[in-house]
Protein backbone atom coordinates (compact mmCIF):
# COMPACT_ATOMS: atom_id res chain seq x y z
CA UNK A 1 0.00 0.00 0.00
CA UNK A 2 1.11 3.26 -0.92
CA UNK A 3 1.87 6.27 1.39
CA UNK A 4 -0.80 8.26 -0.26
CA UNK A 5 -3.17 5.22 -0.30
CA UNK A 6 -2.60 4.67 3.44
CA UNK A 7 -3.04 8.69 3.95
CA UNK A 8 -6.01 8.99 2.71
CA UNK A 9 -7.40 5.67 4.57
CA UNK A 10 -6.38 6.74 7.88
CA UNK A 11 -6.93 10.91 7.18
CA UNK A 12 -5.88 11.51 11.27
CA UNK A 13 -1.92 11.24 9.93
CA UNK A 14 -2.47 13.87 7.03
CA UNK A 15 -1.84 16.18 9.85
CA UNK A 16 1.38 14.39 11.22
CA UNK A 17 2.87 13.71 7.69
CA UNK A 18 2.97 17.78 7.36
CA UNK A 19 4.20 18.27 10.27
CA UNK A 20 7.08 15.62 9.76
CA UNK A 21 7.60 16.85 5.88
CA UNK A 22 8.06 20.67 7.13
CA UNK A 23 10.46 20.13 9.71
CA UNK A 24 12.35 17.61 7.42
CA UNK A 25 12.69 20.47 4.66
CA UNK A 26 13.40 23.02 7.13
CA UNK A 27 16.47 20.94 8.84
CA UNK A 28 17.38 20.51 5.10
CA UNK A 29 17.20 23.69 3.88
CA UNK A 30 19.22 25.04 7.15
CA UNK A 31 21.85 22.64 6.96
CA UNK A 32 22.64 23.99 3.09
CA UNK A 33 22.11 27.53 4.08
CA UNK A 34 24.87 26.59 7.12
CA UNK A 35 27.49 24.97 4.93
CA UNK A 36 27.22 28.74 2.77
CA UNK A 37 28.86 30.04 6.04
CA UNK A 38 32.48 30.86 6.14
CA UNK A 39 32.93 29.31 9.70
CA UNK A 40 32.55 25.88 7.94
CA UNK A 41 34.93 23.95 6.39
CA UNK A 42 34.83 21.09 4.13
CA UNK A 43 38.05 21.03 2.65
CA UNK A 44 40.68 20.46 4.67
CA UNK A 45 43.43 19.98 2.16
CA UNK A 46 42.89 23.51 0.54
CA UNK A 47 42.47 25.30 3.31
CA UNK A 48 44.02 23.96 6.33
CA UNK A 49 43.33 27.66 8.43
CA UNK A 50 39.98 29.09 7.44
CA UNK A 51 40.17 31.83 10.67
CA UNK A 52 43.04 33.26 8.95
CA UNK A 53 40.59 34.39 6.07
CA UNK A 54 37.76 35.20 8.09
CA UNK A 55 36.40 39.00 7.46
CA UNK A 56 35.96 40.74 10.49
CA UNK A 57 33.68 43.34 8.82
CA UNK A 58 31.54 40.23 7.98
CA UNK A 59 29.51 39.05 10.86
CA UNK A 60 29.79 35.39 11.23
CA UNK A 61 26.14 34.84 12.92
CA UNK A 62 22.53 34.64 12.02
CA UNK A 63 21.97 37.97 14.08
CA UNK A 64 24.11 40.14 14.78
CA UNK A 65 23.68 42.96 16.97
CA UNK A 66 26.01 45.89 17.36
CA UNK A 67 29.24 44.14 16.54
CA UNK A 68 32.73 45.91 16.89
CA UNK A 69 36.02 44.19 15.71
CA UNK A 70 39.32 45.00 18.08
CA UNK A 71 42.28 43.56 17.11
CA UNK A 72 43.57 42.11 20.28
CA UNK A 73 47.02 43.01 20.85
CA UNK A 74 48.67 39.69 22.30
CA UNK A 75 47.11 38.19 19.64
CA UNK A 76 48.63 40.36 16.96
CA UNK A 77 51.47 39.65 18.74
CA UNK A 78 51.69 35.88 18.47
CA UNK A 79 50.52 35.76 14.77
CA UNK A 80 53.44 38.42 13.94
CA UNK A 81 55.90 35.96 16.25
CA UNK A 82 54.79 32.93 14.05
CA UNK A 83 55.00 34.28 10.35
Amino acid sequence: MGIFQRLMKNKELIPLAVIISTAAIGATSFALYALQKTDVVIDRKRNPEPWERVDPTQPQKLMTINQEWKAVEELQKVRRATR
